[in-house]
């Protein structure tokens, strides 16, 4: 064990929040999957909990061999996935799947394994990386809006345009990351003011157009609308009817809970497992639970403002940034979906919620963190030059 350990690199406490988020996810998982088995399996809830593991299996494979990868070599890399990451997007929303004529497009499903994979959170981690490489490399140059259209914005934009007609919330949430990590990288205020207005007017002509020609495309515009009409109203809908459910298993749960595996509302909450399972996790371990899960993901902020401060290059201190805040922002984001305090959205909670895209991603993101606190002692010289990477002199080139 000790060998192993030993074999570890970067930040020890990110390996141990990670560590930690992980293990504790199998309690509510398991917990919160017999509603699960009872609606669609036979009643059993080992098959989820057998799922689970493996999801966060491979999960943590990808994270400890990312994290062994010398993260010089993402800039080469992201300029590569980019088209494929798009490509990807195109084919998930032209597929067609839709639920009562709305866009479901998210995933896509793989040959022979026959697994599903949401491709936007695939698009997500390497736009983050992407535009972390183009705001390194203008960290000394001076920056206008027109040079920075086609090399920087066209990509953001592209990934936006694919994803918002079936994802708003993740189109939302990659779009607010891009515009933080820009201003973190030193991009004029003023154009990101005129970046900003762009968004809001696309996104409100797209709402137009969906509206007047609903049957040209299918969209979730009406979902959208919907609910966060029924936020502000308190309209009775089916998503008020899981915010009910959700605050009945706060409410329940009290100071210290009911105890693991003995929520009640886990049995009415269609997506206990993993858009609300904040609410089961209240129910069974109570306010306290709660807010110690909340200090976890925040402590997890906080070692990840240390790595990209310990950074050595521009780009370490930007990737860190760039694919760490999201892991955060979405946590915070289900968690106040489920005391209501925002719209559903349907974002999970990172490592906890089950799901196997989501959780494959986040540790992506965390292994490339790692990579990064890994070769903090490295010399900034070195670790910008680094060995020959075909890779980087084709994204130099580019």
């Amino acid at each position: 064990m000790q060998e192993f350990l030993k074999k570890l690199k970067g930040d020890r406490s990110i390996w141990a929040i990670a560590a930690l988020l992980a293990l504790f996810s199998f309690l509510p998982v398991y917990s919160a999957a017999s509603n699960l088995a009872y609606m669609r399996g036979n009643g059993s809830t080992f098959a989820f909990f057998l799922k689970h593991f493996v999801h966060l299996g491979v999960g943590f494979f990808i994270m400890y061999a990312v994290h062994l990868m010398p993260y010089r070599y993402l800039r080469g890399l992201s300029m590569v996935f980019i088209p494929v990451a798009l490509v990807l997007l195109g084919v998930t929303m032209f597929q067609g799947t839709t639920i009562e004529g709305a866009n479901a497009s998210r995933w896509i499903q793989i040959p022979i394994v026959g697994m599903s994979f949401q491709t936007s959170t695939f698009a997500s981690v390497i736009l983050m990386v992407y535009v972390a490489r183009y705001m390194s490399k203008m960290v000394d140059k001076p920056i206008t809006l027109k040079e920075s259209i086609l090399p920087l914005w066209m990509p953001v934009f592209l990934v936006l345009i694919l994803i918002l007609p079936a994802n708003f919330s993740t189109a939302a949430l990659i779009f607010l990351t891009v515009l933080i990590l820009v201003f973190l990288g030193g991009y004029p205020i003023k154009y990101l003011g005129l970046i900003l207005g762009l968004g809001v007017l696309s996104l409100t002509l797209f709402i137009l157009v969906a509206k007047a020609f609903p049957d040209a495309m299918p969209n979730r515009v009406d979902t959208w609308m919907s609910r966060i009409e029924n936020f502000s109203n308190g309209e009775d809908t089916e998503e008020d009817y899981q915010i009910e459910k959700a605050k009945i298993a706060i409410a329940s749960g009290g100071i210290q809970g009911v105890g693991p595996g003995k929520s009640v509302q886990k049995n009415f909450l269609p997506q206990s497992s993993s858009d609300f399972i904040y609410a089961i996790i209240i129910e069974e371990y109570g306010l306290i639970g709660g807010v110690i899960l909340m200090v976890v993901y925040l402590w997890f902020l906080f070692r990840v403002i240390i790595v990209s401060h310990h950074a050595k290059t521009i780009f370490g201190t930007l990737v860190v940034l760039g694919v760490g805040l999201p892991i955060v922002i979405q946590a915070l984001i289900n968690m106040a979906v489920a005391v209501e305090l925002f719209p559903v959205t349907g974002q999970t909670l990172p490592l906890i919620s089950s799901g196997g895209t989501s959780i494959w991603m986040t540790c992506l993101a965390i292994g490339i963190i790692l990579s990064v606190s890994a070769r903090s002692q490295t010399s900034a010289k070195e670790e910008e030059i680094g060995e020959e990477n075909p890779l980087e002199i084709l994204s130099e080139a580019i």
